[in-house]
């Protein structure tokens, strides 16, 4: 099987029919960040924030074994890979493995791990390892969405069914893997602008943070930002891009570079909560006040929602990392020959100034 384009359409609800209990025991497993000053949220906080799947749409595409091409097989017999893309500094990775981990110590299934340390080659060798080791189903949160035509050739080979969480790769859904299970995310784009729109009143200069380049995350939810704002608010002009590849220090260095050359910006999207941290860092630096620039970010992490109840931070929408249960659950029923969409959606809420600090204990 050689890899094909798959259409980038994150917005297509084409889903499985999965029920997930609140209360699971993956919540337990939600560490602080590195240099987080809170504690990390209890299990009876998190008790109603795991995934849910958004309501299919009527041109669901779904994928079986039979199709695929493999064998069934039962999970508890098997043994499951899981490659993780970053390093679990960023509590959204942090909260993503936990999640991964508790589920499948829940289920009493083998699972092996690995973590590329945000190196794309070491990504792919680890991979590979994974397989190599005796993996027969594949769990990845992919650090680029090209580049994985040497797994997918390797995985064909074997037979091995793959699930994609957080971001896709650019192949073709259940032939060169099963599914993509993940947020849609020009949608979360869309609403961190109608948070921005409503921060800022609809005028003024507004500048984005981007996220790191080469994977689908960053392009939807750059793309679905700027639509929204064109088409809802021109008079929010984005005068400043530059990527901050999903870290704090460098959200906080380019935002200090922002400061410089546009000191009159009115707001700042950061295409996830640690950038939209780091630019928190650099406003305090320049003798800034809370609230002075309007920030609104993406992933719902817990020291971000701490960010709108002190006032630096304007909203945040949520991009949900606890796929553990909805992620065992899909393999669980395609390895037994049920049906499975190609595409999950998982449904992301969001906070603002009118929930943040009753819900803080929602967040991660």
């Amino acid at each position: 099987m050689k890899p094909t384009a798959l259409r980038r359409n994150t917005t297509t609800r084409t889903l499985v029919a999965v029920s997930l209990a609140a209360g699971l025991a993956l919540a337990a497993g939600c560490s602080k960040s590195e240099d987080s000053g809170s504690d990390s949220p209890s299990a009876s906080d998190t008790a109603d924030a795991g995934q849910k799947v958004a309501t299919p749409s009527g041109d669901a595409k779904s994928c079986t074994i039979d199709q695929f091409g493999g064998a069934k097989l039962d999970i508890k017999g098997a043994t499951i890979g899981f490659s993780q893309s970053e390093k679990e500094a960023n509590p959204f990775r942090i909260a993503e493995t936990a999640s991964i981990k508790a589920e499948a110590s829940k289920r009493g299934l083998k699972l092996l791990t690995a973590n590329a340390q945000s190196q794309f080659s070491k990504q792919i060798s680890d991979v590979q390892d994974l397989m190599a080791k005796g993996a027969n189903l594949l769990v990845i949160a992919p650090l680029n969405s090209d580049g994985w035509g040497p797994v997918l050739r390797t995985a064909a080979a074997k037979h091995i069914p793959i699930i994609t969480v957080d971001r896709k790769i650019n192949a073709a859904a259940c032939k060169d893997y099963v599914s993509f299970i993940g947020s849609d995310f020009i949608s979360q784009g869309k609403r961190a602008a109608d948070q921005m729109i409503t921060a800022t009143g609809g005028k003024g200069e507004i500048a984005i943070l981007l996220g790191a380049a080469g994977n689908n995350v960053t392009t939807e939810r750059t793309k679905g930002f700027k639509d929204e704002i064109a088409a809802k608010a021109p008079g929010l002009k984005v005068v400043f891009e530059q990527t901050g590849e999903f870290a704090r220090e460098k959200g906080q260095s380019v935002t200090e570079q922002l400061i410089q050359s546009k000191p009159g910006i009115t707001g700042i999207y950061a295409e996830n909560d640690e950038m939209g941290l780091g630019a928190v860092n650099a406003l305090k630096g320049a003798g800034k006040k809370a609230g002075d620039v309007k920030i609104v970010t993406v992933d719902g992490t817990r020291n971000a929602v701490q960010g709108i109840v002190d006032g630096w931070i304007s909203g945040v929408v949520e991009s949900n990392p606890r796929f553990g249960p909805l992620a065992f659950q899909t393999l669980d029923d395609f390895t037994k020959g049920t049906k499975v969409s190609q595409d999950i959606v998982i449904q992301d809420s969001e906070y603002s100034k009118d929930n943040a600090k009753a819900d803080l204990g929602k967040a991660y």
